[in-house]
């Protein structure tokens, strides 16, 4: 018997062997063939200069050699392994910081964003939500809110609703969500007397109103709609009607019967998917605005941020970013 330690992986192959007394169940474990793990084992019998198996015709069993090295080498493959789950334990994490319209976040990416926490572990995740990332014609230029230095290890994006048309040296902007508006109401709405069941019957709706959006030319127009289905209406945008500043209470509005509002059909799913409001109609307008990234062009390219990047590109799918181009 030589001096010194035999091959770790004969060893490893033997523990499984020994284990599972079989070298075929040995190799689906080690992903290897069981001719592998045959020669594994004849090379670790010559080392010793013994038999560690006897072999049957339909059974394997230990030897007696086999029997005395078995526990000590599988307490070692043990201790291996709780090694390696300990250094894993200390495995550097890396913060995301993610500001979104709130809308945007509780309706469209807070319901995602499971996926994605559980393929990219070792991102931790912080979302805020903020009115300033809702462009307004008021203000000039791009105002972004990740404006500060982010601490070593921080990464930080920031989802935008507008044009996308302003820039900001050192930060990169590109698209990855369109949206179009289509009018819902509740599902009570579409029974009974007075029932919803051609567009033209909208002339006799309250009309809800979302002021929830500052700027004016994002807010979906009635006789818009109208224009697009072909319907012969006059509903002017300042018709007499509920107005909200939440789209949160729009809904709340709507599902209860209040009346029928425009609303981004990329928002509505939680509600449609729960029966609480309907869509009776296939007449959408798109949306003059559109969601974008903007994030920092010297963080663009790390491993964490191509991953959200690529993940919330694919969870959006309605737009390709090549075709649009990125301001």
């Amino acid at each position: 018997m030589p001096a010194g330690l035999p091959s770790l992986n004969g060893l490893r192959t033997f523990e499984a062997a020994a284990r599972h007394l079989s070298f075929k169940l040995a190799a689906a474990e080690l992903s290897v063939t069981p001719t592998a793990v045959s020669h594994q084992i004849r090379d670790l019998e010559a080392w010793f200069g013994l038999e560690l198996f006897t072999r049957g015709t339909r059974r394997l069993e230990l030897s007696r050699a086999g029997e005395a090295l078995f526990p000590k080498v599988h307490e070692g493959i043990a201790c291996f392994i709780a090694a390696v789950e300990a250094v894993r334990a200390f495995t550097p994490k890396v913060e995301l910081t993610v500001t979104a319209p709130p809308t945007l976040a509780s309706r469209w990416l807070v319901p995602r964003l499971g996926g994605f926490t559980d393929q990219h572990p070792e991102v931790v995740l912080h979302l805020n939500s903020s009115l300033d990332t809702i462009d307004d014609s008021r203000r000039d230029g791009l105002q972004l809110t990740v404006v500060h230095a982010p601490s070593p290890g921080e990464l930080e994006v920031e989802i935008r609703y507008g044009l996308g048309s302003s820039s900001q040296p050192g930060y990169l902007i590109e698209p990855f969500l369109s949206t179009e508006y289509v009018l819902v109401c509740a599902p009570s709405m579409l029974d009974g007397p007075g029932a919803l069941r051609q567009p033209a019957d909208v002339a006799h709706c309250v009309l809800i109103h979302d002021d929830s959006l500052p700027d004016e030319r994002m807010r979906p127009k009635w006789t818009d709609w109208c224009a697009k289905g072909g319907i012969r209406l006059e509903l002017p945008d300042d018709s007499p009607g509920p107005r909200f500043n939440d789209t949160g209470m729009v809904l709340a509005a709507v599902a209860n019967g209040m009346g029928v509002a425009l609303m981004a059909r990329q928002l509505l799913g939680p509600d449609l998917e729960a029966g609480r409001i309907a869509t009776p109609f296939d007449i959408a307008i798109p949306a003059l605005f559109r969601y974008y990234l903007v994030l920092r062009e010297a963080q663009a390219e790390r491993p964490e941020m191509l991953a959200f990047r690529d993940w919330i590109k694919d969870e959006a799918g309605v737009l390709d970013i090549t075709a649009a181009g990125a301001v």
